[in-house]
């Protein structure tokens, strides 16, 4: 059994800690508007802060609506940085800017604490059904310890060494849509370019 933080219990968080918890897991939550009594009822602990979460679990998980989102649960005041101590996981499931993914990587980093970008597909339906697919970067260490987590939340979870922000970005992968992950995010040529070379999937 693994402690584990859910911030962010919205329309496909909520569901997707439900799982973690039928998992046998112990599961520390956090939700702007507070969480919902089932999701207390299914086992997991109500935390008052991200900061408290990230004092109480080994690994962190944030799945919010947008780059600010997750910027504010990480680094915000009361937030998961603050209660951060080396050697634990913070694992973002949100689709956010491939740039300032890499940018939140390097600040836990600096944390002596490891991050893994993990989008997710499949929507609203793949979260309660628990069918996810899981597009996965960071360090390969990181993605085995939380590969249990990730079979538990989704069918598939795939690891790459780069971020999977940068797939996500990258608009010159044929394979993009066929995982699922068509929604562009990155904006400048430059940022593009940078992604297509970094993708993993270009590389075949």
């Amino acid at each position: 059994m693994s402690k584990i933080g859910f911030i962010g219990l919205g329309i496909m968080g909520k569901p997707m800690s439900f799982h973690l918890a039928k998992g046998g897991h112990e599961l520390f939550t956090y939700s702007l508007h507070g969480v919902p009594p089932d999701v207390v009822a299914a086992g997991a602990t109500a935390c008052g802060s991200g900061k408290e979460v990230a004092r109480k679990a080994d690994i962190v998980i944030t799945m919010v609506p947008d780059t600010p989102d997750v910027a504010a649960a990480l680094f915000g005041s009361g937030g998961v940085a603050e209660g951060l101590s080396p050697g634990k996981i913070v694992v973002d499931m949100s689709s956010i800017s491939p740039v300032d993914t890499k940018q939140f990587a390097q600040k836990i980093n600096a944390l002596e604490c490891q991050y893994l970008d993990a989008p997710v597909s499949g929507g609203e339906v793949g979260a309660k059904a628990a069918s996810l697919t899981i597009m996965v970067g960071g360090p390969e260490d990181a993605f085995n310890k939380v590969k249990p987590l990730f079979e538990l939340m989704g069918k598939k979870a795939v690891g790459w060494r780069v971020m999977a922000a940068a797939v996500r970005a990258c608009r010159g992968c044929k394979r993009r849509d066929s995982a699922g992950f068509s929604r562009l995010r990155a904006t400048t040529p430059v940022i593009l370019g940078e992604a297509h070379q970094e993708c993993p999937l270009c590389a075949f």
